[in-house]
């Protein structure tokens, strides 16, 4: 009988699935393999958001398979090493993977080569798994290995055939294989988590997929920018987890419409920065353009970032809805770093640190690269672009509702006033002046 295994990586789903598809056509039995990664678990960037998350998709994951008559196989330490065994036990004769762009990724992926080939097991990766186009095909005309500005990228990206999406298997057969019980969030990562994170998996994704398509993306290109309308579909941590499929979110948005073609921009924007780490892993932690940016040392105004208290009620507003969700406001997080990076003129990576520990969405890719954009050592063809916290409230936040409800201290100011307490004579015990003056005010 022929064995395979579908290691899942960030693919948590069993529809429009490649890796799992694959798996199920070669094999006459599969192992639908999870391994908790050590590495990632016990590493610098442990999230205990993430691991909430994770935890909570693993056990909808393992719901979808046992509805097709199969179940997730757990393991936990080294990939390699625990795949290895794996494949030894039930004497597989395919690993199927998803692709994937990042540094790791790529050492993964070297490392389970390595080890199968010594058993003569075959190793498959799958494109267009964890990103709707496949980062090394979709390239430019001048022979670059990818774009460096998003609105070619974006041309290209829009005229592309994307593969079509893949049902779920009908039925799976898994071999006796043992197993790890699905684990809590705590035995993952400890530490604080954001009291109101919203977690979920395969099962919860596609239920807000399907609210979202049925009427709230048409407003999508109108309302996006309101912070306190909230009208974003909260799909980023699906995908960040491969919960919810790109390719099949692509082919369901009818770009005909405004509202889905502004949402379907996003999408692209996502792959774009996965094909710029792709091509450039380093940019993780270093400048994808070297602009010889002076950064200033400044760990008080940082901590003050970081805990909400700068005195620009609109920037504490975002950074206070980081660390209660989760989750920031895509408008607020560009406003937040900008105000660190061209205000404070702090590294981006100091801010990309913080929000790698709190964002239930942070990848490498879409993290570090909108970060390096907003800093200006990245792909924005204006690197000196600084966003101005009190214009950015004054138009995103007109009647400080968003404020309002991040910072309650102010709650009493009226409407735009309360986008300047500076000037209300609030009490500095409530809320702190400006730890520095901004255009404007």
């Amino acid at each position: 009988m022929t064995v395979t295994v579908a290691l899942f990586t960030r693919d948590l789903r069993v529809r429009d699935n490649p890796v799992l598809t694959a798996a199920h056509r070669e094999g006459a039995a599969v192992v639908p393999l999870f391994v908790l990664d050590d590495a990632i678990l016990s590493g610098r960037f442990a999230a205990p958001n993430r691991a909430r998350f994770l935890a909570a998709a693993l056990a909808e994951l393992d719901d979808e398979l046992r509805d097709i008559g199969g179940r997730l196989v757990l393991r936990r330490g080294d990939v390699a090493a625990e795949v290895d065994r794996v494949v030894a036990q039930v004497r597989a004769d395919s690993v199927h993977v998803a692709a994937d762009v990042s540094g790791y990724s790529h050492y993964r992926e070297r490392a389970l080569r390595e080890r199968l080939s010594r058993r003569n097991c075959s190793l498959h990766t799958h494109p267009a798994t964890v990103t709707a186009a496949c980062p090394e095909t979709l390239l430019p005309s001048t022979g670059r290995d990818h774009f460096a500005v998003f609105t070619p990228y974006f041309r290209r990206w829009s005229e592309a055939p994307l593969r079509k999406p893949l049902g779920k298997p009908r039925n799976l057969t898994v071999p006796q294989v043992r197993s790890l019980r699905l684990p809590d969030a705590g035995e993952l990562c400890s530490g604080p988590t954001s009291p109101q994170l919203s977690v979920g998996g395969e099962t919860t994704g596609r239920k807000i997929v399907r609210d979202w398509l049925s009427g709230p993306i048409e407003h999508y290109a109108r309302d996006n920018d309101d912070l306190a309308a909230d009208a974003t579909s909260r799909l980023s941590p699906y995908l960040h987890f491969g919960c919810v499929s790109p390719v099949e979110l692509v082919h369901r948005v009818d770009t005909s419409t405004e509202g889905g073609l502004a949402f379907a921009r996003q999408l692209a924007w996502r792959d774009f920065h996965h094909q710029c780490l792709a091509a450039r892993p380093s940019a993780a932690w270093s400048d994808y353009r070297d602009r010889s940016i002076r950064w200033r040392d400044d760990p008080q105004a940082v901590d003050a970032w970081r805990d909400g208290r700068t005195g620009h009620p609109i920037v504490d507003a975002g950074m206070r809805q980081l660390r209660a969700e989760g989750w920031m406001h895509n408008r607020a997080r560009l406003i937040t770093a900008s105000f660190l990076t061209k205000s404070l003129r702090v590294d981006w990576r100091v801010g990309a640190e913080h929000f790698l520990r709190w964002l239930v969405d942070a990848d490498l890719a879409n993290n570090q690269l909108n970060w390096q954009w907003v800093a200006g050592s990245g792909t924005d063809t204006r690197p000196n672009r600084v966003l101005n916290p009190l214009r950015q409230a004054e138009r995103y936040d007109p009647d400080g509702a968003y404020v309002r409800r991040w910072v309650p201290e102010l709650a009493q100011l009226p409407d735009a006033r309360i986008h300047r307490p500076w000037r209300e004579k609030v009490d500095p015990q409530d809320y702190p002046a400006p730890i520095i003056d901004v255009v404007g005010m």
